[in-house]
């Protein structure tokens, strides 16, 4: 799936939450990491073979019918296992099934570890410390091959370890804020148990990049779709870096964007960064097609296929072209899994599924391996302004995922002129970068109003703003209520057809962060 680095620990994804929190975690401590579903073909995750591996927590109990279940050829691998939640419970029942049952008390929430052997994954934290629990079932008879390490009042096998192989479990959670050593326990299962190093970082990653890029590349031509965001720039300059002159980059106006936001972009690509990018305006051709589209999804795949044609435009028929980068990350390719544990696939994501058949170019994802805030780190080490790493996540299709309903030039513009008015007073008052993602959404209802003394029947605004670390969970963004006040109030006195601005107070998940 990806290209694997010497040192790396498998994640197997038990349909938890907090499955991507393990990988943020070990991330923070230079291991790198790739999260696969249980059920994952083993030989395609063993070249090469993982420092480590973890068992993931999951909403389900070991004794349900259907249940995700344990492949236990990887106790054969001779690789430190870590089981987290039900992951642990997996261990045991796999040894003794019916060794897991209901508990009489559900734990949830806070409980405090108590620490009966410190000498390896529990080192270094405290005898008594605060954990996180979250299960329904618990372990009744431990198998003998295994030692309680650590218990709390409610549950007497709280963490444990195999008496004879470098197999720990938990019944905690240590990849979340709420546990307070859990960064420790796993830099102890990462650098003590399994042995690695921690030599992931950024430098690393474009070092390596750059020799991968140029091994796949050879002495073809590399195309690369700019969309004026952080992502696909850190892909172009890390291509230019490789490759030189064999990148051509492209960055279409594609009518979605921003309020002077070709404009500026253009200026940074060619003056700031100096990369080979040729603007193109095809507004007309992705207005004209999403003319009157309200669905969602039909929305997201004109504006993929006009892309495309975009592109094949600009390629022609003798092209000395063969890839196409994309700036693809990990959660895209995570959140786009066709099996994840027992969730389902939220959305198509604009930003993975490939390539049609037609488009005779191959894909090249430099950071598909990546979160967000990795991407941003690479970018500063390539020497990307600040100014432009700190800016907040555009999707995609742009604008046209912020209408909802039927999309039109007018209504764009009514939002264009809304979404700077936000964007503008955030900066002014430093508030910008408190926040991970804000926008400004237009919604298709229309509502009366008073201005001076006529009635009014004009367009509501809503506006989102959320904090986040990586874009997988976030959280409505707590704003003072006086800077909300001032900017409804530019809003509605600035922008005609606009009398009503709303503030969404909803969290992901359940919402999601864009409203399409």
């Amino acid at each position: 799936m990806h290209s694997r680095h010497s040192e790396w620990i498998l994640i197997l994804d038990y349909g938890s939450q907090l499955t991507q929190l393990i990988a943020r975690r070990l991330r923070e401590l230079h291991i790198y990491c790739e999260i696969h579903p249980f059920n994952v073909e083993l030989d395609e995750v063993s070249e090469p073979t993982p420092g480590g591996i973890i068992l993931s927590g999951g909403p389900m109990s070991v004794n349900d019918e259907g249940a995700p279940y344990l492949q236990k050829e990887i106790l054969d691998w001779d690789v430190p296992i870590l089981g987290i939640c039900y992951g642990l419970q997996l261990l045991a029942h796999a040894e003794i099934p019916g060794s897991v049952e209901k508990a009489e008390k559900r734990e949830y929430g806070r409980a405090n570890l108590l620490i009966d052997n410190s000498e390896d994954l529990l080192k270094d934290i405290p005898d008594e410390s605060v954990v996180w629990m979250s299960h329904g079932d618990h372990i009744k008879t431990l198998p003998d091959t295994y030692e309680i390490i650590g218990h709390t009042t409610n549950a007497k096998v709280a963490a444990v370890r195999h008496k004879k192989d470098d197999i720990y479990g938990v019944q905690f959670h240590p990849e979340v804020a709420h546990t307070d050593h859990g960064k420790q326990l796993l830099q102890n299962f990462a650098y003590n148990i399994c042995g690695l190093k921690g030599d992931w970082t950024s430098e690393s990653f474009i070092e390596e990049q750059i020799r991968n890029i140029r091994e796949k590349v050879g002495d073809d031509k590399v195309l690369c779709g700019l969309s004026g965001g952080v992502d696909s720039t850190v892909v172009a300059t890390l291509l230019h870096k490789a490759l030189g002159d064999q990148l051509q980059c492209l960055f279409v106006d594609n009518g979605l964007l921003r309020k002077n936001e070709f404009e500026d972009v253009m200026h940074l690509y060619t003056r700031d960064l100096e990369l080979p990018v040729r603007g193109v305006d095809a507004s007309k051709l992705f207005l004209d097609r999403l003319e009157g589209i309200s669905d969602p999804e039909e929305k997201r795949k004109i504006i993929g296929n006009a892309f495309i044609d975009v592109f094949d435009e600009e390629i022609g028929d003798n092209s000395d072209f063969k890839y196409l980068a994309q700036g693809t990350l990990y959660p895209d390719v995570i959140e786009s899994v066709s099996f994840k544990g027992p969730s389902a696939t939220i959305k198509s994501h604009h930003n993975v599924g490939g390539l049609p058949e037609e488009m005779k170019l191959d894909l090249i994802e430099p950071v598909r391996e990546l979160f967000k805030d990795e991407v941003r780190e690479v970018g500063k080490a390539l020497g990307i302004p600040a100014h432009f790493i700190g800016r907040h996540p555009f999707p995609g299709p742009g604008l046209g995922i912020r209408v909802i309903g039927e999309l039109n030039k007018e209504r764009l513009d009514l939002l264009r002129e809304a979404d700077f008015i936000f964007v503008e007073e955030l900066k002014k008052q430093n508030l910008y970068h408190e926040v991970w993602q804000a926008l400004a959404v237009l919604l298709p209802v229309q509502s009366v109003g008073v201005m001076g003394d006529e009635r009014t029947y004009e367009f509501t605004i809503a506006l989102r703003a959320v904090t986040s670390v990586d874009g997988m969970t976030a959280d409505w963004a707590h704003l003072p209520y006086d800077f909300l006040a001032h900017v409804s109030n530019r809003i509605i006195n600035e922008i005609k057809g606009i009398n009503r601005v709303v503030y969404d107070v909803s969290s992901k998940p359940p919402a999601t962060i864009e409203w399409e």
